[in-house]
């Protein structure tokens, strides 16, 4: 990207709650499958502004969380959303795939296929306690063959697959799946609808050249998902050492 459409990107994103669809109840379902409690060290991975990692020192007051987050604006947003919890929970500017540390437990919401889920998850072996997991969400087809306007969706990744090829990628890892759910409609909603607020916003305001494209790109993304938004999902899965 140039540094245009950079900074039409974060203009674009700036102050929203998510970067991507999910909510609490990803994070507490998680927890309690796992059971999952205590002086934990949890890592968030591309934590973004840093909503998952509040919801992570809200479920586990006695953990120490780190978010790392690759874009410096997010760092700094979520570093102000947790700045009460104190030096227990940190967010810092890095990069997901080279953390540093040993974690129980590894969260990474809508981020992991930017590595690659095998490649992802082999690289995080050397810094997951051996009795550790990751929690992870993926994009998935809920359907075989998908419809045009699913395909259309996910036309920029087009190693997306179903949640069985999605099994075999944790598998040739070296993990196992240990449950799953799905993250569709009401996460998505959620999601879109701030960024379609702010997408209105900002064409009122005399955007420049690289906003408009960015607003348009965005808002097509949208118009997609609500065209098919019963058929497009993150799957959200539970791995742990095979």
């Amino acid at each position: 990207m140039t540094p245009e459409q950079i900074d039409a990107y974060l203009t674009l994103h700036r102050d929203l709650h998510r970067e991507g669809p999910g909510e609490p109840a990803d994070v507490h379902w998680a927890l309690e499958q796992l059971g999952l409690s205590g002086p934990l060290d949890v890592l968030d991975a591309a934590c973004g502004p840093g909503a998952d990692t509040l919801t992570l020192a809200e479920a586990l007051p006695e953990a120490h969380i780190t978010g790392v987050e690759k874009t410096a604006h997010f760092a700094t947003e979520a570093s102000a959303r947790i700045a009460a919890y104190g030096p227990r929970v940190q967010a810092i500017e890095g990069d997901m795939s080279t953390p540093e540390g040993n974690y129980d437990l590894i969260w990474c919401a809508g981020a992991l296929y930017f590595l690659g889920v095998t490649e992802g998850l082999q690289g995080w072996r050397t810094v997951l306690n051996p009795d550790g997991a990751v929690v992870f969400s993926e994009p998935v087809l809920l359907s075989t063959p998908p419809g045009a306007d699913v395909r259309a969706f996910w036309e920029e990744y087009p190693q997306i697959t179903d949640l069985e090829g999605i099994n075999a990628r944790v598998t040739a890892a070296g993990y196992a799946v240990q449950d799953h759910r799905m993250i569709v409609g009401k996460p998505w909603a959620d999601y879109y609808g701030p960024l379609q607020a702010r997408i209105n916003m900002l064409r009122e305001q005399d955007p420049d050249t690289a906003l408009i494209a960015a607003l348009d790109e965005h808002q097509r993304e949208i118009d997609l998902w609500r065209a098919a938004q019963d058929h497009i999902a993150y799957a959200l899965l539970i791995a742990t050492p095979a």
